[in-house]
């Protein structure tokens, strides 16, 4: 059988289309082994150390907020508290609580109401002092007096809300590339609960590590990365997925609406700024004119404007690192942050 020229292109080009297409479906084959359904509590995700809880009365109903407590083997009777950020929960302070832990200290780790396997209520309103308030009371459980405060990104807002509201608790305050450290209200649009419900509905795995992968990490991806998206990407697949996306979206209202960059001035405590100096982190940045977008979230002038806000601090700037010290550089986190608190 003969075949002319453009018979054959025809049938060669069909081998490579569905070539493509058993390509494709082998990279989305593989992507979904890697993925796993995640539980709306996260269930069926494994935490390093022992996971407890109290039940919290908030605006009704009744809730349950999970946190860690690592006991150290040789205390020194200090205590240090572990603030996770937007994007993450308790579970990627392991590292972080070992080492203190090994320095004597014991550490609470909160997973907030609205995160990680603590309750996802979609019906209340959530503010930075209910969520001082709900850490509080963890301590108060544990009758904790005096602690240290550790917060990251969305926790670095937390703890200095925290360490403003109960400032006879907070020793020391160390925040490692806070948000919040500028107001986005002045130059950002502002978005709704409901736009940003609509936003998290449409998150997948894929849009959460090219954001991550972008903003976080300065376009260089590490395996011991996935990890730390993997759970959060498997309640995208979850049926009940609708009662994360609601949570989250009320807490980036939370996050947009209730700055707390005009009150560093009133920290009293000793406080230390870690600062990946990569980090371009702001919310609702791509909605900003495109003007403003560029001096959005540039943290090493923030860093250094906010060390001048607050009269006992310490800045520590970690060059060529983005907006995870504790992930992407960590012994240029733990050194500085142990010598502080051993002070």
């Amino acid at each position: 059988m003969h075949f002319g020229g453009s018979a054959l292109k025809m049938i060669n080009m069909k081998k490579y289309l569905a070539f493509l297409l058993l390509f494709s479906c082998l990279i989305v084959s593989a992507q979904q082994k890697k993925i796993e359904v995640t539980g709306i509590r996260m269930e069926n995700v494994k935490y390093p150390f022992e996971v407890k809880e109290i039940t919290l009365n908030i605006q009704g109903p009744e809730v349950q907020m999970a946190y860690m407590d690592l006991q150290p083997r040789n205390p020194n009777g200090k205590n240090v508290l572990l603030l996770h950020g937007k994007n993450f929960s308790a579970i990627y302070w392991e590292q972080t609580a070992n080492d203190l832990a090994k320095a004597g200290y014991r550490v609470i780790m909160p997973d907030q109401i609205g995160f990680g396997k603590s309750s996802k209520p979609g019906n209340i309103q959530y503010t930075f002092q209910l969520l001082a308030q709900n850490t509080k009371a963890v301590l108060d459980a544990l009758k904790i007096t005096k602690i240290n405060v550790l917060g990251h990104s969305m926790g670095g807002m937390l703890a200095t809300r925290f360490t403003l509201m109960y400032p006879e608790t907070v020793e020391k305050l160390i925040l490692e590339n806070p948000i919040g450290l500028e107001d986005w209200k002045t130059v950002v649009p502002y978005q709704s609960v409901d736009d940003w419900y609509k936003t998290e509905l449409g998150q997948t795995y894929d849009k959460m590590k090219a954001y991550q992968l972008q903003f976080y990490y300065g376009g260089k991806w590490k395996p011991e990365y996935d990890k730390w998206i993997a759970a959060p990407a498997g309640w995208t697949l979850n049926k009940d997925y609708a009662v994360v996306a609601k949570s989250s979206a009320l807490t980036y209202d939370m996050i947009f609406t209730q700055p707390v960059v005009y009150e560093f001035e009133n920290l009293k405590v000793p406080t230390l700024l870690i600062i990946g100096q990569r980090d371009r982190t702001a919310l609702g940045k791509g909605k900003a004119p495109k003007e403003i977008q560029e001096t959005l979230g540039d943290y090493p002038a923030l860093g250094k404007a906010t060390a001048k806000k607050i009269a006992q601090s310490e800045l520590v700037e970690i060059d060529n690192v983005g907006h995870l010290p504790h992930i992407e550089a960590y012994d240029k986190f733990i050194t500085p942050l142990l010598k502080f608190l051993n002070k």
